[in-house]
């Protein structure tokens, strides 16, 4: 399972970091983590829903312009006093409304995520698609430092979880 999921990562990442970049000549390549504050509401063998929270940990590639970004994140959420863990592969697209003209650029943003996650806990491991949708900001700290502060919201194809919210703070650096 874990050859899949990093298989599909570096797949994901090389392709969205080649299309962008040949997208536009204003577009940078960039490289991330982010951690975060996650909830999830899954369920155990005996089939009663609980919910778990903890923090989540994440490794961001992908390309970005004025307007879009292309991101491919891998995350890993374990809340081991819940029992409850989970990993996803995203693919993720943001659209920036608007940009400032200061020297500190701020840029709104409103997205939608797709990909592939697995659910772990007592007697229960399933995998399977996931979808959602993020918004947040974006302050650019320099030319090649972006802090990103968004709010991602993920739904999963499986009676066994039912979805995933996480607050995230996020540091990119862009090439």
């Amino acid at each position: 399972m874990i050859k899949k999921m990093t298989t599909v990562l570096v797949a994901g990442l090389l392709g969205t970091s080649l299309y962008a970049g040949n997208y536009d000549s204003n577009t940078k390549g960039f490289i991330g983590l982010e951690v975060g504050a996650a909830t999830v509401d899954g369920s155990k063998q005996d089939g009663f829903k609980h919910q778990g929270s903890g923090v989540e940990y994440g490794l961001r590639l992908g390309a970005q312009n004025d307007e879009w970004r292309a991101t491919f994140l891998g995350t890993y959420f374990d809340a081991g006093s819940d029992d409850q863990s989970v990993q996803k592969a995203l693919g993720m697209v943001d659209y920036f409304f608007f940009t400032s003209d200061s020297d500190m650029k701020v840029r709104p943003f409103i997205g939608a995520n797709l990909g592939y996650g697995r659910y772990e806990s007592t007697f229960v491991d399933v995998t399977g698609l996931t979808y959602g949708g993020q918004a947040g900001v974006v302050v650019g700290l320099g030319e090649n430092i972006d802090l990103d502060l968004s709010y991602r919201y993920i739904l999963f194809e499986s009676e066994s979880v039912n979805s995933a919210g996480n607050i995230v703070f996020g540091l990119n650096y862009l090439y």
